[in-house]
């Protein structure tokens, strides 16, 4: 039931992107230019997210590479059709990141820090579908872990 309502929710922001974006180039970005999502609300207790959200293979594989101007709330949740192990690089990424791999009900995983247009990949400790990037540092400087749960549309049963 989750994976169904999941999906549901996939296809619906999917939908909404391609609307959104009315220009397929504009939403995913000329080459070495950053790409520009729509964005969902996601919560981790108090603080809001805004997470731009790559659905496609073309929005996973760009990502947040060129972006510069990532905001404090801000971040990008990529979305899996499968539950399978998820490995990210930082290849033409200038930004420094935590990624989060997320359990289909928002728990964390595990977390790893990335450093700037590194290419050694960082992978999920288990099959997941979801995966959170945010500024470096944003899980520790509030205390989230590895079993903290998120909460949102994409996490909800």
């Amino acid at each position: 039931m989750i994976y169904v309502k999941a999906r549901a929710l996939a296809a619906s922001v999917l939908a909404s992107a391609l609307l959104w974006a009315g220009n397929p180039a504009a939403a995913q970005g000329e080459a070495g230019q950053p790409q520009r999502l729509q964005a969902i609300t996601l919560n981790a207790g108090m603080h809001n997210i805004r997470a731009e959200v790559a659905l496609t293979p073309d929005q996973r594989q760009k990502g947040l590479m060129y972006r510069r101007d990532l905001g404090q709330y801000e971040g990008m949740l990529f979305v899996f059709e499968e539950p399978m192990p998820q490995c990210f690089w930082m290849k033409n990424t200038p930004t420094p990141l935590t990624i989060a791999f997320l359990a289909d009900d928002g728990s964390i995983v595990n977390l790893a820090d990335m450093k700037p247009f590194d290419e050694s990949s960082h992978c999920s400790a288990k099959p997941v579908r979801f995966v959170l990037e945010m500024n470096q540092g944003w899980f520790a400087k509030r205390g989230i872990k590895a079993g903290f749960k998120l909460g949102g549309a994409p996490f909800k049963p």
